[in-house]
């Protein structure tokens, strides 16, 4: 599946409220709410489990579709499609990485 794809049909699942707040708020704060259930099945691995099981590993995948959606979501409102997103990241990265600052810190390095 190519992203753009993905981002037009996820967007015809969209339920949430549209003004001009919301249309970045809701999905923002949702990306947060995600990316944290991610963080928490990670945490929960390392205090109970010790492992990550085929299981776990599904559940976590689960989560990240979730995080995609919100990604997707939010780049849309924002007026980017997920192909302009990913290569504007992987010219960034690239670009560091040229000028050997990819292990830096700070977004403008």
């Amino acid at each position: 599946m190519h992203m753009n794809d993905y981002q037009r049909t996820a967007r015809t699942t969209a339920c949430y409220p549209t003004n001009n707040l919301f249309n970045l708020l809701y999905p923002a704060l949702g990306l947060a709410g995600e990316t944290g259930e991610v963080a928490d099945k990670i945490k929960k691995v390392i205090r109970k489990r010790g492992e990550f099981t085929p299981e776990v590993k599904r559940d976590i995948a689960k989560e990240l579709g979730d995080v995609l959606w919100y990604v997707a979501a939010l780049s849309h409102e924002l007026g980017y499609d997920l192909d302009t997103l990913a290569q504007m990241n992987l010219d960034k990265l690239a670009d560091r990485k040229e000028r050997d600052v990819i292990k830096g810190e700070g977004d403008d390095r």
